[in-house]
């Protein structure tokens, strides 16, 4: 009342004063001069109950007219809630039968075309009959009287009860006034209790406008009880959630004002520039990121010291980085395989022609992650020459599988913090190379790739290959310690691939922890299809270059690989095939032609001579000259070894770049045809009579592998028996001391190169049967190969009768 009077006071609109008077206790004004009708008010989402005075605020024309016709005559009208708080102009339908009596004690008009309105609630009422709709509703009514219980002690236990339940509501809900209590504990007479209760109570509208139709205190008070009872019971469990959580949040509370204070400490300082903002930034990004519960309270320690720290300070910024480092690492982010064995399949066989074997492997490989997804699968190392894919390989692995790839060069690293990470003792220390990729996919699970883990270093900076004994143990990577990090992450769910030229210059630790799946070199005819399905495609769309503009013929592809590339994979032969796509590109470009057949006089035009010419068999048969076959770094290879003696006294000569176990597999030779003179025919003073100079040529070339020990012995054998050795057999086999014939490595390739190089048959161990199958069959139908088991069988076979 109060309040609505300094309204009125402070109002700037024209002020309309009602006297009023006491009632009478026994007769109420009201009820003195009762209208036979009264105006009816309409209310928009608000139920009225006796005993109550009520501010409103009148909006609606029609309402603030019936207040204007009202206020002269008298100070009594009707109040009804509406049924439709939506309808702006309700009939008498649309306002609910019972409503409430209603005395006029203040009305102002404001500027703002509204009417404030404080009217004294006196009655229930029930409007009989509408006489009136527009402009406002006026209706007949009849007062509804309360009928009240028996006087007795039930009556006065469920008052009781009801003041009890109502005070013990207002103690635990803080958002009911201090006041309340006063003014239940200045409340005698139930029914007004009980409308005070309902006004003061959550309740929706269908409620309230139940309780005010009841006129039986009675009910009314047991349905106000049980409502109180609901009521508090939920606001006892809000209280106690209430509770909970400020005990919960006592600390951070503290620390956070505690927080507020330093940096109005730091500001009076003149050190505050806007630290504070990147710290909570840090902090939100932190909480987002989802961390593992010990990755956060190292992260809440080093959130500490940052606010701590000045941001001058150069360790600010290092724990700035670190912090975002965290923040970023996707600790629980994993992308969702797709296990389609098929579209595997089919995706490997798109993007890599041949490589049937190793296709087979990988298929294998997806397969039993399909079936066990938390099994820890083996660390592949795909092994094989430059150029035939194996970075590719990796690609179409996790192009199958969905997931992320990275590829991380390890060749010629030598410090083993690339792995491990920098430790955070000075500014510009960052994660290895594994977290800094992890951090740039986003997936905890993406494909990385190794590339050349044959070529890592070490020096005094550590030993790189020795950190990654950790990384691709799959027993042990999932608690890797980057020691930027300095807290454990999940590495387990990565599919390590690491590829490699050659295996022997791995660390044997290392080399245990990987599945090594060996990639042979393309031959001449494989090439051929891949030049044609891919390379000349490829080369034509990156010179910009149509189909119509360059049409290649399989003669000049075929000329490109024998003639200008010297390779066991396709790099070389792609470069080639786009320096002759260039120039089309020039002509093109300078509209001197606009299509050109490349056919082999082209290539040689634009390529000039042919760069490599091809290391052939024997042009004819001697003695102490012998094919052996040899397999590089790009394919099988025939070698011409050469053995001379002339006058001298039992030395021996070696050249041609031979490499320490190429020297002693000459010794192994020369020491098993000595012991084998008798048997050979070979006078004995022989061998002190003459020195010995074996060649093999190529000699720009390093060679090295015990391979050739069957082909020297057979060039030593053939040069002191003075008999010839077939031109057309080549031979291929490591020697032991007692004669055996043991087996070697790269059959297919060796094979591979006989062919080319005309050789019509092959000398293999017999234990290298085995590997037969693996040879293409277009060069098993022009060789004929014979397994030896000593090198008594390979002499029979290539030592010609003179």
């Amino acid at each position: 009342m109060d309040d609505f009077e300094q309204m009125l006071n402070d109002s700037s609109g024209d002020i309309i004063e009602i006297s009023t008077s006491q009632p009478d206790a026994e007769l109420p004004e009201w009820r003195s001069d009762m209208p036979a009708t009264i105006p009816v008010m309409p209310l928009r989402g608000v139920v009225l109950f006796p005993g109550t005075v009520a501010p409103l605020t009148v909006e609606r024309s029609a309402s603030q007219q019936l207040l204007e016709e009202l206020l002269p005559t008298g100070k009594l009208l009707g109040l009804s809630t509406q049924k439709d708080g939506d309808v702006d102009e309700p009939g008498p339908d649309e306002v609910y039968e019972v409503g409430v009596l209603g005395n006029v004690l203040r009305m102002v008009k404001q500027d703002d075309n509204q009417m404030l309105v404080l009217i004294q609630v006196v009655e229930r009422i029930r409007l009989t009959k509408f006489v009136q709709s527009k402009p406002y509703l006026k209706a007949e009514f009849e007062i509804l009287e309360n009928h009240f219980p028996k006087d007795n002690d039930v009556w006065k236990a469920t008052l009781r009860n009801i003041r009890e339940s109502a005070q013990k509501f207002i103690e635990t809900n803080p958002n009911i006034p201090d006041e309340a209590t006063q003014a239940l504990n200045g409340i005698d007479s139930p029914s007004i209790l009980t409308d005070f209760l309902a006004t003061n109570l959550s309740l929706d509208l269908t409620q309230k406008q139940a309780l005010l139709e009841e006129t039986k205190v009675g009910e009314r008070a047991d349905r106000v009880q049980q409502i109180l009872n609901n009521q508090l019971h939920i606001a006892e469990l809000q209280q106690k959630l209430r509770d909970d959580v400020e005990d919960e949040f006592s600390d951070a509370q503290r620390r956070a004002y505690l927080r507020e204070q330093l940096r109005a400490i730091q500001r009076e300082l003149g050190e505050g520039d806007g630290s504070e903002e990147q710290s909570e930034d840090l902090r939100d990004r932190l909480e987002a990121a989802d961390l593992p519960e010990d990755v956060m309270e190292a992260a809440e320690r080093e959130l500490k010291r940052l606010d701590i720290i000045p941001p001058a300070s150069p360790e600010h910024s290092v724990i700035v980085s670190y912090l975002e480092t965290v923040a970023e690492l996707p600790w629980n982010k994993l992308s969702d395989d797709n296990e389609d064995l098929h579209r595997a399949g089919e995706i490997l066989d798109r993007d890599h022609y041949g490589l049937e074997k190793v296709k087979r492997r990988l298929l294998e490989y997806l397969a039993v992650r399909k079936l066990n997804p938390d099994g820890r699968g083996p660390i592949l190392c795909l092994l094989g020459p430059p150029g035939v894919g194996k970075t590719s390989l990796g690609r179409s692995i996790a192009d199958a599988l969905g997931r992320e790839f990275a590829r991380i060069s390890v060749g010629g690293i030598r410090d083993e913090a690339e792995i491990r990470g920098h430790r955070r003792t000075y500014i510009g220390s960052m994660p290895g190379r594994l977290i800094q990729e992890i951090r740039r996919v986003g997936t905890r699970n993406p494909v990385i790739m190794l590339d050349e883990v044959d070529k890592i270093g070490n020096d005094f900076r550590g030993d790189p290959a020795s950190a990654l004994l950790e990384v691709l143990d799959p027993r042990q990577n999932h608690e890797f310690v980057d020691r930027y990090l300095d807290v454990p992450f999940d590495l387990s769910q990565v599919i390590f691939i690491s590829t490699a030229n050659t295996i022997y210059p791995v660390p044997g630790p290392l080399r245990d922890r990987m599945e090594v799946i060996h990639l042979p070199g393309y031959t001449e005819e494989e090439k051929l299809e891949i030049a044609s399905r891919y390379l000349v495609k490829r080369q034509l769309k990156e010179n910009g270059l149509k189909v119509k503009h360059c049409r290649w013929n399989k003669t000049a592809l075929r000329k490109v690989i024998e003639d200008y590339t010297r390779e066991a994979g396709v790099r070389n032969l792609e470069r080639e095939i786009g320096s002759v796509c260039r120039s089309v590109a020039a002509k093109v470009a300078l509209e001197d032609s606009t299509a050109i057949k490349i056919t082999p006089e082209y290539v040689e035009e634009v390529l000039g001579p042919p760069k490599f010419a091809r290391e052939t068999k024997m042009w004819i048969s001697r003695p102490g000259v012998v094919n052996g076959l040899a397999y590089t770094t790009v394919g099988g290879e025939v070698l011409n070894i050469e053995a001379l003696r002339y006058a001298g006294s039992g030395h021996i000569k070696l050249t041609g770049q031979i490499g320490d176990v190429m020297k002693e597999s000459m010794q192994a030779a020369w020491s098993l045809v000595r012991n084998r003179a008798d048997q050979l025919g070979i006078d004995h003073e022989d061998f002190g009579k003459y020195d010995i100079h074996v060649h093999v040529p190529a000699g720009a070339v390093p060679k090295d592998g015990p391979s050739a020990g069957c082909a020297m012995y057979t060039a030593l054998a053939s040069l002191f028996t003075d008999k010839r050795v077939d031109k057309d057999i080549a031979m291929t086999g490591e020697i032991n001391l007692r004669g055996a014939v043991l087996p070697i490595g790269g059959l297919k390739e060796k094979a591979i190169g006989a062919v080319q190089a005309g050789i019509k048959t092959i000398l293999i161990p017999e234990l290298n049967l085995k590997d037969v199958p693996e040879i293409p069959e277009s060069a098993k139908k022009k060789l004929k190969i014979l397994p030896m088991k000593t090198v008594d069988e390979v002499l029979e076979a290539v030592l010609k009768k003179r």
